[in-house]
């Protein structure tokens, strides 16, 4: 993909993040199928029809009960619609947790893009540490992972 391509993708994976109600971060993530086409994406928040205008549930540590990252939202998301994943990538605004990597391995998606910025977030550097379980699991797997920038 072409750093045009990553540039836009990253945009919208920042607009859909935006869309997220949590209160400390807002994740977004966009799925880009094999074939170069846009399709499923996720935010994080809470399950679909679940009251997430509940206060108490925005607490830590109650909240991570409650919250779904975005890049597990995308892969549901495509699994609800019908929309086959092996061989797709993902522009995501931040490098996923252990639990999305697995997802993100499992699903047969063979790329990882990562929004540059989020470097630069120590709030969320602060809560998720290293990448180092992450970075071991998707070399094993064979995903491979980059960070780009968007120019402003």
């Amino acid at each position: 993909m072409s750093e045009k391509w990553d540039a836009r993708y990253l945009k919208l994976a920042r607009e859909i993040a935006s869309w997220s109600k949590d209160r400390s971060t807002q994740v977004g993530a966009v799925i880009i199928l094999e074939d170069n086409t846009p399709g499923p994406y996720g935010f994080n928040g809470f399950p679909r029809l679940v009251d997430d205008n509940a206060d108490e549930r925005h607490a830590r540590p109650l909240k991570y009960d409650w919250t779904e990252h975005a890049e597990r939202n995308a892969i549901f998301h495509a699994a609800r619609v019908g929309v086959r994943l092996s061989g797709a990538s993902i522009y995501v605004t931040h490098f996923p947790c252990p639990d999305c990597s697995r997802a993100i391995i499992q699903s047969g998606i063979r790329e990882i893009i990562v929004d540059e910025k989020s470097k630069s977030d120590p709030d969320f550097a602060e809560r998720w540490g290293m990448i180092k379980t992450q970075e071991e699991m998707l070399r094993e797997a064979g995903v491979t992972w980059r960070f780009a920038a968007v120019p402003t």
